[in-house]
């Protein structure tokens, strides 16, 4: 585990605005694990695609506002459960989705950035989630072939057409956010952080110095709040929560500008995921984590 950044972690903001305009409850829905179906890599759609019905539309009927999903889940089949599920989509709800990740079969995830194949896929994003403009659109992975001021230029093109709304990032360094905005704005940066995975103190720090929205997705982590004799552990058992809320709490006290998207399949889980919004934890508590 890596340290911890002189960011202050007493955030107690319940939204933020992605690009400086659109107010969003901070605590999201990530719907990638709807479409893993056997556990195949997000290759299938889901196996009971009511259940994934009826889980997008409690999560907004809860309370959330942040919907994240891409068109390499499921080969698009998660932008089309998204669809169907809250199309027509409230005024308040944000869709964002992400390009530039190609599918070669399960399990198998190759950046495409070539401006052509992410214009074309924008496309079909929007033909998938049945929308004119796409509200969030993230460069799902840097392509290393490709050059990438003409990456983020093909995004940039889409945005002063009309289709797309905020660019966000994937997987960057801070050199490539400050390269990526000599081309145009960016609203929000999608890396890997957790409680257990603190590479993007960097990243975290800059998009906070910014005003760019700072998405880390897993915001869970790989089994770490499932310990029981850690800190987690510890302080979930001091507030009455779950080891998994404490994790989300810490997210969101991290950094005003911090907007986890945890995902599920269950109804139960989502519940305790939202209620993770309203956990106080105190400067103490803080520390130890």
């Amino acid at each position: 585990m890596t340290q911890t950044s002189d960011i202050q972690t007493s955030s107690t903001a319940s939204s933020f605005l992605i690009g400086g305009n659109v107010p969003v409850r901070r605590l999201g829905f990530g719907a990638m694990r709807l479409t893993n179906a056997g556990g195949d890599g997000i290759w299938r759609g889901p196996a009971d695609p009511a259940a994934a019905v009826a889980v997008l539309r409690r999560a907004v009927e809860l309370g959330v506002q942040h919907i994240d999903t891409a068109d390499s889940y499921a080969l698009g089949a998660n932008e089309e459960l998204v669809a169907q599920a809250l199309h027509p989509y409230a005024d308040d709800v944000l869709i964002a989705t992400k390009i530039g990740n190609t599918r070669p079969g399960p399990d198998e995830w190759v950046p495409l950035g070539h401006p052509a194949y992410l214009r074309q896929q924008a496309e079909l994003s929007l033909r998938r989630l049945r929308v004119e403009r796409l509200d969030l659109l993230y460069l799902h992975r840097v392509d290393p072939a490709v050059p990438l001021d003409d990456q983020i230029g093909a995004l940039a093109q889409l945005q002063q057409e009309g289709k797309v709304g905020h660019i966000g990032l994937s997987e960057v360094s801070v050199d490539e956010i400050q390269q990526a905005q000599q081309i145009a704005p960016i609203a929000a940066v999608q890396n890997l952080y957790n409680f257990s995975t603190r590479d993007h103190e960097a990243v975290l720090e800059y998009t906070a110095s910014t005003g760019i929205a700072f998405v880390p997705f897993f915001p869970v982590g790989a089994g770490e709040h499932a310990k029981q004799d850690g800190v987690l552990a510890d302080i979930a058992r001091e507030v009455g929560a779950t080891p998994a809320q404490v994790a989300l709490a810490w997210l969101l006290h991290r950094a005003d500008h911090v907007l986890p998207i945890p995902g599920t399949t269950s109804l139960d889980h989502l519940a305790d995921n939202v209620a993770a919004a309203q956990l106080r934890l105190t400067p103490d508590q803080l520390a130890r984590l």
